[in-house]
C-alpha cells in the first residue's frame, strides 16, 4: 500500500467541496487547523445547547438560552443611531420580555417580527435591572418552520470569520462522506469499553443530546479519543522496533574504567544510579540499538550515570559523545566531568560552535582517528564534517526540544550508535508515554547523599527591601545567590529592562564588583565569561533571566531568590530551585510573589513551598496547565492531538501503548485484516511516516 488508500480520499479533498465552504471562509478555517473534511470530523463540538421550547420563561432561571413561542406586542425604535431597537414580546403564559437587536436596519424588524404575529425565538435570556431580556436572538421563526430548529445544537470551536452556522453545516456535510472503514480496535477491547464503531462515533460525537454526551468519558468520545492515541503509540512503537533493527552493534565493556572511575569517588553512588548504570549496559551489549530515556530529578546525579555509559562504549573500543543543548552547560559538563576523565585515563574534548579555523582542524582530525574518545558538545557535533572513528554511544541532555523525528534522524549519524536521551525534568507518566513511548526508561529516584534540602520560602515583593538586606548579611559572610528576574511574556526587552534594573540597584546596595548580570541578548560569549566569574566566586550575585534553569553547577550558591515567582510555572521554579542545595551550605530559595496572588498562583507557590518532589509537582503541573504547557508546546515533541485528552486520559494513553507493541509483535508487516485496518487509521491520522518504516523494515 504505496499511498494513500482511495477510501480516505474524500476526506481529504479540498476544504471547499463541503457546503457553504468558499474561499474566504476556507482562509479563516486554517486557524482552527482546518484544511480539508477529515480535519472537520476531528474537531468535535465543546458543548450542546438544548433548544427544546418550553411554554413560559417562567419555567427556567436566567441567564440562560431558551426557546419559546411568543407573540409580538410592540416595537420600541432605537433612541440615537448607536442604541438598541427593542421589541416587546409575551410568552404563552403571560409573562412579557423584550427582544434587543442593535443596528438594526429600517423595517427588517417589522418584517422579522410583525406586530400581532406569532414566532418561535431562541437565544439566550438575561435579566436587566429586573426585566427579562434576549439580546440578538439566535432563531427568530414563524411557526411553520419550527421544524427548522435543531433541537440540540451543538457548540463548536470557532475562529474570526467562522460561525457556529458555517461549522455546522460543514459537519454535516463531512458526516456524509463517511467511507466504511475495518475496525482496527481489538474485538475484546472494543466490547469490553462498549464503544461505537468509528462511523457511529463520529455521528454520535457531533450530534451530542446532553451536556455529559461533549465530555471526555462519553464512550463516542473515548473511543475516538483511544484511536488518536493508538495511531501515534503504532508510529512510536514503528520508531523504536526501527531503533532496536539488528543493525546495532555490540558494544561490551570489560568494567575496567568504569571501575576506576567508581573508586576515585569521594560518595557511593545511590542505589538508583547503580540500576541505571547496569540497565544501559546490558542494552549497549545487544546486537539491538538501545533507544533510552533516562530521567531524574534535579541533583539525581544523571551526569555521572551518563558518563559510566561513555566510559562502556570506551571499553570496547569505541567513541561516545554527549550533546548539550547550550554552550554553556558543554562547557560545563567538560569541567564538570574533567576529573574523572583523568581518573579513567581517556581522553575527552569539547567542541561547539565556538571552535573556528586550526583548533577545529585538530579536534576533528583527532576525532576520526580515535585520538579522542569522549566528545562534548552542542548540536555543532552533528554537522557533516565531524566524523567518527568509531561511534558507539550518543546521549542527548536535556532535550524537550527533541521529538520523535529528530531521534531517528539522530541514529543516522553514528551508523550503529546505541542512543541515550537524559531530562531533568520529571514528566508525568502520560505525557512521557506520549512523547517517549518509543523508548525504554531508567528512572532516578533516590537523591545522592549530601544533597541538602533546600529551604523554600514565600515573600511577599513589598519586603523586597528585608530580602536585600538578608543578602547583604549572607553575601558578606563568602555566601553566593543567584537573584531571578521576571519573566515578562510580552517582549525581550522588557526581560531585559527589569533585569537590568535589578543589576544596578544591587550592584549600588552590595557594591561594585560583586554582582554579575546574565541574559538572554547577551552575545554568548559574554554570557559565559559571566558564568565564569560567579562559578569561580569573584562575582558573589548572579542577577539573570531563566537562562540559569537547566543544569548549571555552583556548590557555593546556597540562595536562590525567584523575583515575581507567580510568573513562572512550576517546573521551571522546581529547575530553578534545584540550582541551590548542590555544596555543603545549608539552602534556602526565596519566592517573591506581587500580592494579591490569583488562586493557581497560591496554588503553584504552595505546592513547591510543601514538596521537593519533581515528579509530584510535574503531576500538580499537568492537572494546572495542560499537557502542551508542561513540556512547552513550542519545541515540544509532543504531538497535537485533537480529541485526545492528555491530563484526563493517561490511562487510556498506556492502553494504547501496550496494544500498538501486541498487534506488532502478532502481526510485524501488518498484513492480517486487523494489521491492514491499522495501516487505514495511520493513513487517516496521517501517521504515514510511519508506515513506510513497515516498508523498509
Amino acid at each position: 500500500m504505496s499511498g494513500r488508500p482511495a477510501a480516505l480520499f474524500p476526506l481529504f479533498a479540498a476544504i471547499e467541496t463541503l457546503p457553504g465552504i468558499g474561499a474566504k471562509t476556507a482562509k479563516a478555517m486554517e486557524n482552527l487547523g482546518i484544511t480539508r473534511p477529515r480535519d472537520v470530523l476531528f474537531t468535535l463540538p465543546q458543548a450542546v445547547i438544548d433548544r427544546r421550547p418550553v411554554s413560559s420563561i417562567r419555567e427556567v432561571t436566567p441567564p440562560l438560552t431558551v426557546t419559546v413561542e411568543v407573540e409580538v406586542l410592540t416595537h420600541m425604535a432605537a433612541r440615537n443611531r448607536a442604541g438598541p431597537s427593542r421589541v416587546l414580546v409575551r410568552d404563552g403564559a403571560g409573562a412579557e420580555f423584550a427582544l434587543v437587536f442593535f443596528h438594526a436596519r429600517g423595517d427588517y424588524l417589522e418584517k422579522l417580527l410583525p406586530k400581532a404575529g406569532r414566532r418561535l425565538v431562541s437565544g439566550r435570556l438575561e435579566l436587566f435591572d429586573g426585566f427579562a431580556q434576549m439580546v440578538h436572538p439566535d432563531h427568530v421563526l414563524p411557526l411553520d418552520e419550527v421544524e427548522k430548529l435543531p433541537r440540540f445544537e451543538p457548540v463548536y470551536p470557532l475562529t474570526a470569520g467562522v460561525t457556529q452556522r458555517v461549522m455546522a453545516k460543514a459537519a454535516e456535510g463531512a458526516l456524509t462522506r463517511l467511507p466504511e472503514l475495518p475496525e482496527w480496535i481489538d474485538a475484546a477491547l472494543k466490547a469490553r469499553e462498549g464503544w461505537p464503531d468509528w462511523a457511529a462515533a463520529l455521528r454520535a460525537a457531533h450530534a451530542p443530546q446532553t451536556q455529559a454526551e461533549t465530555a471526555v468519558t462519553a464512550p463516542a468520545r473515548q473511543r475516538l479519543a483511544y484511536d488518536e492515541l493508538f495511531a501515534h503509540q503504532m508510529t512510536l512503537a514503528l520508531a523504536r522496533r526501527q531503533a532496536r533493527h539488528p543493525k546495532g552493534r555490540i558494544t561490551e565493556g570489560t568494567g575496567a574504567l568504569t571501575a576506576k572511575v567508581l573508586k576515585s569517588l569521594p560518595f557511593q553512588p545511590t542505589g538508583a544510579q547503580l540500576r541505571a548504570s547496569r540497565e544501559i549496559a546490558a542494552d549497549m551489549a545487544t546486537p539491538s540499538r538501545m533507544n533510552r530515556l533516562l530521567q531524574g530529578d534535579v541533583g539525581a546525579g544523571k551526569t555521572l550515570v551518563a558518563f559510566l555509559a561513555l566510559l562502556t562504549a570506551v571499553e570496547a573500543g569505541g567513541q561516545g559523545v554527549l550533546m548539550a543543548p547550550t554552550e554553556i552547560l558543554a562547557r560545563q559538563h567538560f569541567e564538570g566531568l574533567g576529573t574523572l576523565a583523568a581518573a579513567a585515563g581517556v581522553r575527552m574534548e569539547v567542541l561547539t560552535g565556538r571552535d573556528k579555523g586550526a583548533e577545529r582542524a585538530r579536534k576533528l582530525t583527532d576525532l576520526l582517528e580515535g585520538r579522542i574518545q569522549i566528545l562534548l558538545g552542542t548540536h555543532a557535533v552533528f554537522q557533516k564534517d565531524v566524523v567518527f572513528q568509531d561511534l558507539r554511544l550518543v546521549i542527548i541532555d536535556e532535550q524537550h526540544r527533541f521529538g520523535v523525528a529528530q531521534r531517528m534522524e539522530l541514529g543516522a549519524k553514528g551508523e550503529m550508535a546505541d542512543v541515550l536521551v537524559m531530562t531533568a525534568t520529571p514528566i508525568p507518566r502520560s505525557l512521557a508515554l506520549a512523547q517517549y513511548g518509543d523508548m525504554d526508561v531508567s528512572l532516578l529516584d533516590e537523591k545522592p547523599p549530601g544533597r541538602q534540602p533546600v529551604t523554600t520560602a514565600l515573600i511577599s515583593t513589598a519586603r523586597i527591601g528585608e530580602v536585600v538586606a538578608h543578602l547583604a548579611r549572607a553575601v558578606a559572610e563568602g555566601r553566593q545567590a543567584y537573584w531571578v528576574c521576571p519573566l515578562v511574556e510580552e517582549s525581550e526587552r522588557v526581560d531585559l529592562a527589569s533585569a537590568e534594573e535589578r543589576f544596578a540597584h544591587l550592584r549600588m546596595v552590595l557594591g561594585e564588583g560583586t554582582v554579575g548580570l546574565v541574559h538572554g541578548q547577551l552575545p554568548p560569549a559574554e554570557k559565559d565569561a559571566a558564568m565564569a566569574d560567579f562559578v569561580a566566586g569573584k562575582t558573589r550575585v548572579l542577577v539573570a533571566t531563566t537562562v540559569i534553569e537547566v543544569g548549571v553547577n555552583v556548590p557555593n550558591a546556597s540562595i536562590m531568590v525567584i523575583e515575581r515567582a507567580e510568573t513562572f510555572g512550576l517546573a521551571q521554579l522546581h529547575q530553578l530551585r534545584g540550582r541551590v542545595g548542590r555544596g555543603a551550605a545549608k539552602s534556602t530559595c526565596l519566592m517573591l510573589y506581587q500580592a494579591p496572588l490569583s488562586e493557581g498562583g497560591e496554588r503553584r507557590l504552595s505546592i513547591l513551598r510543601d514538596s521537593e518532589d519533581g515528579f509530584r509537582i510535574a503531576e500538580e503541573d499537568l492537572a494546572m496547565r495542560g499537557a502542551g504547557d508542561v513540556i512547552g508546546t513550542a519545541q515540544s515533541g509532543l504531538p497535537r492531538f485533537r480529541i485526545a485528552d492528555l491530563e484526563r486520559q493517561a490511562g487510556l494513553m498506556a492502553l494504547a501503548q501496550s496494544d500498538a507493541r501486541v498487534l506488532l509483535a502478532m502481526d510485524p508487516a501488518l498484513e492480517s485484516p486487523r494489521g491492514q485496518a491499522a495501516r487505514m487509521l495511520m493513513w487517516l491520522t496521517e501517521q504515514d511516516r510511519a508506515i513506510r518504516l513497515i516498508e523498509v523494515g
